[in-house]
């Protein structure tokens, strides 16, 4: 079959999506007048970060010694919030570009990549790009690098500039003479009926249109799929009749049919987005591998105006159409009012979920701390928490999920990076040389780079991990990470009281270890931005039954006597206990503080 399809990997800016361009430009895909940078991410979010953030499919065609052949691109995003996606995408392709930056080398999440596309067995083609702003040293260390990665030798590591397209042909050809044409499962090995009726198509991604409901985006593994045929989703258990198939051309462009080996799309007719998943299978048996997508970042969100409350509940909504992972249900709080607790892939899939909201539905929003999911050990058995307000009283034990962390350093990081053992409950640290792993030594003048392993609370990664890292090694180091398992935690949960009530929505679970900082500090925080009342305001926080630390703001000053002169001081004692009694009776008939919308945001920040 003259058919290829694969993806482009890389660590994040290392230029997946410039080549992506260059390659549109070489087929035809789009026209010159129409082109513009980054074509394939369509969200201005997208392109302002240099990240790719939603899935995005083409189909080219390109002729080779007088033969055309069918190219199947899948541009995914690099960021490890989105690994069981990206993974679903491997799964739908028989071939990979490893993609390398010549200045910055093998990163992070360039190792990631290469290990998922390897359990897979794609066929993958190293690249070293932007050739045309490093230096010769540089170009020459990347190649060393990429070349004991793959196992291959130097001339086989193509030498590109994705900006000025200088080896990007001869890249383009190279993917139809190495990537092998569509594989097929053991079942297709049956009689051309049989195919037929075993029709199987993996998704790897959707949207959702007004008209056609929510269209997948498939890979067809057996038999084929044709409008107006009757079908289901083999997880969901949804039948319906196909409205509409076709391909990416970029845009949606219907076709007759799509047959084994193609990659395209699928109009269900469904209007309701949550019947269908990521890994799902359209058809009448399974492929392996699917797994339910899994929030492991749980946010609420509230909007800026309290009006606003309906147009937030749209707008998340309408983002779920298009990104099925994310989760949401109403919530309250005593504070902010009405608002929606929603679950996420990670810290970076609720940053830009917060920002789409603000940009496409011109909705602000004031977010709670960040939190994740907990197990929790009781009498009665297991249950999972997702923020502290939920922890029962008769728990016995907490567990927190884990992750398992590789950064990649210049040497002369890796002391700084070790100094953040304590403030991030590193654990099991590992490390070694990370051209020994590659089986090679770095260029006279390259810089050695060190290989990291370690594991650490997945709240940890959640707080300012990556601003940390980042600080303290000038943007050098890079990470990728996995979800791990469980691990008993020594956590306690800190309730803050105003006057003497709980302020919902300030409740945490904090390490024991730390009961003797945090909190002060959160205490300290609140006393700056309260204003003083009538009365004095004490600040306290609560773990169990005791209070571990307390501010106070004192009384406004209002001085009752001041008309008095003279005479004996008697009279000035009884004007100043019926103040003190006035101040304790206005402190009850207002039930506490009620902490105002802006400083509750600032507290947040």
């Amino acid at each position: 079959m003259n058919i290829r399809n694969f993806v482009i990997i890389a660590h994040i800016d290392h230029g997946k999506s410039t080549l992506a361009d260059r390659f549109l430009e070489l087929t035809g895909a789009v026209e010159l007048r129409q082109m513009k940078a980054q074509y394939l991410d369509q969200l201005e979010l997208e392109r302002e970060r240099g990240i790719t953030i939603k899935m995005a499919p083409v189909r080219m065609t390109y002729t080779l010694n007088a033969i055309p052949y069918t190219l199947n691109l899948i541009d995914t995003p690099g960021h490890s919030d989105f690994s069981y996606e990206v993974s679903r995408a491997l799964a739908a392709v028989e071939g990979a570009i490893l993609l390398v930056d010549a200045v910055q080398g093998v990163q992070a999440q360039t190792l990631a990549n290469l290990e998922n596309a390897k359990k897979v067995g794609l066929t993958v083609i190293g690249a070293v790009n932007k050739i045309d702003v490093a230096s010769p040293e540089q170009i020459k260390n990347s190649i060393n690098e990429l070349t004991r990665l793959l196992n291959v030798g130097p001339e086989e590591i193509f030498k590109i500039s994705g900006k000025t397209g200088e080896g990007v042909e001869e890249l383009l050809e190279a993917i139809i003479r190495e990537i092998p044409p569509p594989k097929f499962p053991r079942e297709s090995a049956l009689s051309p009926r049989d195919f037929a009726i075993n029709a199987r198509a993996l998704i790897f991604d959707s949207l959702y249109d007004e008209h056609k409901g929510v269209i997948a985006f498939v890979r067809v593994f057996n038999g084929e799929y044709k409008a107006g045929d009757e079908t289901k989703l083999v997880v969901a258990n949804e039948k319906f009749k196909i409205k509409e198939v076709g391909v990416f051309s970029p845009q949606l462009k219907s076709t007759d049919k799509l047959s084994a080996g193609e990659i395209g799309y699928i109009a269900t007719g469904i209007k309701n987005p949550d019947k269908l998943k990521i890994g799902d299978t359209v058809g009448e048996s399974a492929l392996l591998g699917y797994q339910e997508p899994k929030s492991v970042v749980f946010v609420s969100l509230y909007p800026d105006e309290e009006s606003q409350y309906d147009d937030l509940k749209i707008g998340l909504q309408k983002l779920k159409l298009n990104d099925s992972s994310l989760t949401f249900s109403p919530d309250t709080n005593e504070v902010l009012g009405r608002g929606f607790k929603c679950g996420f892939l990670g810290k970076l899939h609720f940053e830009i979920a917060a920002e789409r909201l603000e940009r496409e539905f011109n909705i602000k929003t004031v977010s709670t701390f960040p939190s994740v999911a907990y197990k929790i050990i009781t009498k009665q058995g297991e249950r999972i928490i997702e923020n502290a307000d939920e922890l029962p009283a008769d728990y016995l034990e907490i567990f927190q999920p884990m992750i398992k962390i590789e950064i990649i350093a210049p040497l002369k990081y890796l002391s700084n990076v070790l100094r953040l053992k304590e403030s991030f409950k590193m654990e099991n640290i590992k490390t070694e040389n990370l051209p020994a792993r590659i089986a090679t030594q770095s260029v006279a003048g390259g810089e050695d780079k060190i290989l990291i392993r370690l594991n650490m609370p997945l709240s940890s990664l959640i707080a300012d991990f990556d601003d940390r890292l980042k600080s303290i090694s000038e943007g050098m180091v890079s990470f990728s990470y996995e979800l791990g398992d469980y691990q008993k935690a020594e956590l306690e949960k800190v309730e803050i009281l105003v006057a003497g009530l709980p302020v919902p929505g300030l409740t945490r679970l904090i390490y024991k270890d730390e009961l003797e900082i945090k909190p002060r500090q959160l205490l300290q925080k609140l006393k700056e931005f309260l204003p003083r009342q009538q009365f004095v305001q004490a600040l306290q926080a609560v773990a169990g039954s005791k209070i571990i630390a307390r501010e106070t703001i004192p009384a406004m000053k209002k001085d009752v006597t001041g008309y008095l002169y003279g005479g004996d001081r008697t009279r000035k004692m009884k004007l100043w206990q019926k103040q003190k009694k006035g101040k304790k009776k206005l402190l009850q008939r207002t039930s506490g503080v009620k902490i105002p919308v802006k400083i509750f945001k600032d507290l947040l920040k």
